[in-house]
């Protein structure tokens, strides 16, 4: 249940009580303030009669007791001599005396002599009647007024406590609602402007720019809560900012370490080749390890430009759209794989006709060689390797499937990171970089497409999706910003199937 709803109705409850209460104290106000009048006229009747009959045995002139005089209209009167009664009628509207039924005058003869008045019904033909008794020389008199005038206020103010209460439930439920509705439109606010940054990425440090609770009063609970949660997200926003800012100082150290990289380890391997072409009377082991200079500088160099390629791709440099055949593109990488990796069955599955797609072909062409260099790197020989190309979704899909042991699934999420290695350990056993996929990750979102893996044990799938609208192109490479994360420990290879 909302809280909405349950302060709508712990309210319309509390007026419906307060309601009942004020109801249930009138009712009882009114019966008890009209049985107290009855019982002063009760009493005063009690008397007029006591002294008639006084009267009349005192010598005055008879009076007629079925008759008696003063008493209004409804009055009981009954007289007892020795248990037995003499006397039993009601007066009606006209003053006129009417007997009542024997049973009825009967029971007149429990009411308590010289105590306060009581209530006794009569049966159904006379009614509830207050009743008092006097004695009067060896008789008892008894006097009584009826209780239906009582009866019948007291249910019509019970109808009247009725029509209110219905009246306080539709108004407080409408009131209620209305006043609710105002008082947590303020905290509704809040919860929007809550959800709103749960829905937004937070990927950009102004991401949060204009997004604050209006409602900041410091005098309302709610107003302080605005006001807290506008805090926290300023320090959200600090905290991406700095974050940003740390990411770009590392990006423009790795651009710049990169650069400056090159040309040390282009002199490295330099020397290292011509000392290892010249020194014919050289040692064997001094060769050998002019070798393995030459090859660590090949593959150092390598990282470097990958690492410079990546920085540039950041900043939203580095892509020239043109026409692309993208056909042509596959059968160079498949045959240079071909070349590098002969124990692998490398196949292809393209149309006939050449598959064009606005790109930048030396960097597309990355992308496929990382991806067929991926897949026959971490696969045992003799596994199939299918390079495709299919329409799809108005764009290309380009699919590169393998045969090999699969990725583990813990790993797939963080698969295209870079330096994300499927290998705790530290070995360079393959010769894997750890930026062979975020390379293909960062160039295809540069091309407005994008990449999803999925793998099975017997069943790897790396499949690129490229626009072939050239507005779109132009638009997602415009709009491109890829982010990285460049502070993590590096974890081991690219894939490992």
């Amino acid at each position: 249940m909302t809280l909405r709803r349950r302060l709508v109705l712990s309210i319309v409850a509390l007026v419906v009580a307060v309601s009942a209460v004020i109801g249930g104290a009138s009712l009882i106000a009114l019966f008890s303030i009209q049985t107290s009048a009855i019982d002063k006229q009760i009493t005063s009747a009690t008397h007029r009669a006591q002294r008639y009959l006084q009267q009349n045995q005192s010598g005055q002139p008879s009076i007629d007791l079925s008759r008696p005089s003063g008493q209004a209209a409804g009055t009981l009167t009954a007289y007892f001599v020795d248990g037995q009664v003499v006397i039993a009628n009601v007066l009606d509207d006209y003053g006129r005396p009417s007997g009542i039924p024997q049973a009825s005058a009967e029971a007149l003869g429990s009411v308590r002599v010289d105590a306060d008045p009581e209530t006794i019904d009569l049966g159904s033909d006379v009614g509830r009647y207050r009743l008092a008794a006097v004695n009067v020389g060896p008789a008892v008199l008894v006097v009584g007024l009826p209780m239906a005038p009582v009866y019948d206020s007291v249910w019509k103010l019970f109808a009247g406590v009725l029509s209110v209460l219905a009246a306080a439930l539709v108004a407080g439920s409408v009131v209620a609602a209305f006043v609710v509705r105002q008082s947590l439109r303020p905290l509704e606010r809040v919860a929007e402007t809550a959800s709103t940054v749960a829905r937004m990425p937070l990927d950009r440090s102004d991401a949060l720019d204009g997004v604050r609770v209006p409602d900041t009063d410091p005098r309302t609970e709610v107003g302080r809560v605005g006001s807290a949660f506008n805090r926290m997200l300023g320090h959200i926003a600090g905290a991406m900012q700095a974050r940003e800012r740390s990411e770009q100082k590392v990006r423009q150290f790795v651009a710049d370490a990169s650069h400056e990289l090159r040309t040390p380890l282009a002199s490295v391997r330099g020397y290292a080749e011509l000392t290892r072409r010249m020194g014919g009377d050289l040692p064997k082991d001094v060769v050998y390890a002019m070798s393995r200079i030459e090859s660590e500088s090949i593959r150092m160099t390598s990282m470097v430009e990958d690492l410079l390629l990546l920085a540039r791709l950041d900043e939203g440099r580095e892509i020239q759209f043109a026409e692309v055949d993208l056909t042509g593109l596959v059968l160079d990488a498949v045959n240079d794989a071909h070349a590098a990796s002969p124990d692998h069955v490398i196949e292809i599955d393209v149309p006939s006709s050449p598959v064009v797609v606005l790109g930048d072909a030396a960097r597309l062409h990355q992308v496929i060689v990382n991806l067929v260099t991926n897949a026959r790197t971490h696969t045992p020989e003799g596994t199939r390797i299918t390079v495709g190309i299919a329409p799809a979704d108005g764009g290309v899909d380009l699919t590169v499937r393998d045969t090999g042991q699969g990725i583990d699934p813990e790993f797939l999420p963080k698969l295209f990171e870079r330096f994300a290695r499927a290998d705790s350990s530290r070995s360079r056993t393959v010769g894997s970089t750890g930026l062979g996929l975020a390379i293909v990750d960062a160039v295809v979102q540069a091309h407005g497409g994008s990449v999803e893996v999925a793998s099975v044990p017997g069943d790897t799938v790396f499949t690129v999706h490229l626009p072939m609208d050239p507005a779109a192109a132009a638009a997602a490479a415009s709009a491109s910003d890829v982010s990285a994360d460049w502070s993590g420990t590096p974890a081991a290879v690219d894939a490992t199937h």
